[in-house]
């Protein structure tokens, strides 16, 4: 009798693990679905631009004399807008935007240095896109700046934001929707860090740009990876604990 008890008890263990774990798992699921569609978005707006960045060079190349360097360096860009428009089609997760967005970094200093040399000019010097919006392109100088509620440091900008931020104005940033409130891209969590990594992760160490310019928002998403993690498992013990109460309702020792 008591081998049979044990081997019940074990059974009904066994079976609420299994069916916890897979509840577990469809959040995990349903999580990973629900920050992947703003990221998504966010990716295929990049692309978007582009290709309008793509549309304005060929305006302005109308009529020139392309030598074979600067068609090597065009069609490189064209070929990194078509690979961008369709890695960002294929994303199934929302680590996959950083092969979409090192994708960009490179079609832009592409496009690049075709102007350089249709001007004559040496190729720029390869530097990481505008902080505060990587769309802005290239950056052409590192400029001091203290976000609310942050410490100062230097980041790479454009010639724009430089200047705003230079004369105390609020530089062109890019937001993203976090619940009800548009914030800063970098304070956005877990979820756009890839997305920003693809763009400068290849100037420097990671240091430099996540540990000390995601303010608060990388806490932010670190928090939100530990409170999921205590659910689950909050989950799974708590379902475990009451399969045992229920195993043993209506044995009287």
């Amino acid at each position: 009798m008591e081998m049979v008890l044990l081997l019940v008890v074990l059974g009904g263990l066994v079976a609420v693990a299994v069916f916890t774990g897979q509840t577990a798992k469809k959040r995990q699921a349903a999580r990973a679905a629900a920050e992947l569609e703003p990221v998504k978005r966010l990716a295929e707006e990049d692309v978007t631009a582009l290709g309008v960045e793509l549309q304005d060079l060929d305006i302005d190349m109308a009529g020139r004399e392309l030598g074979t360097g600067e068609n090597a360096d065009y069609q490189r860009a064209l070929d990194a807008y078509e690979s961008a428009k369709t890695a960002a089609a294929r994303m199934s997760r929302p680590d996959d935007v950083r092969h979409v967005t090192e994708i960009l970094e490179d079609g832009r200093y592409a496009m690049a240095c075709v102007r350089a040399r249709v001007d004559g000019q040496p190729l720029p010097t390869r530097r990481p896109p505008c902080f505060f919006d990587p769309r802005h392109g290239m950056s052409v100088v590192d400029v001091a700046y203290t976000p609310p509620g942050g410490a100062q440091r230097d980041v790479p900008a454009c010639q724009l934001d430089a200047e705003r931020v230079r004369a105390g104005a609020e530089p062109d940033i890019r937001k993203v929707l976090v619940g009800s409130r548009r914030v800063p891209y970098w304070q956005g969590g877990r979820a756009y860090q890839p997305y920003a990594q693809g763009y400068f992760g290849g100037f420097g160490p990671m240091d430099w740009m996540f540990m000390g310019m995601l303010f608060s928002g990388g806490f932010d998403g670190l928090g939100e990876g530990i409170g999921a993690m205590g659910e689950g498992l909050g989950d799974m013990f708590g379902g475990i604990g009451d399969g045992i109460g229920g195993l043993f309702d209506g044995f009287d020792f």
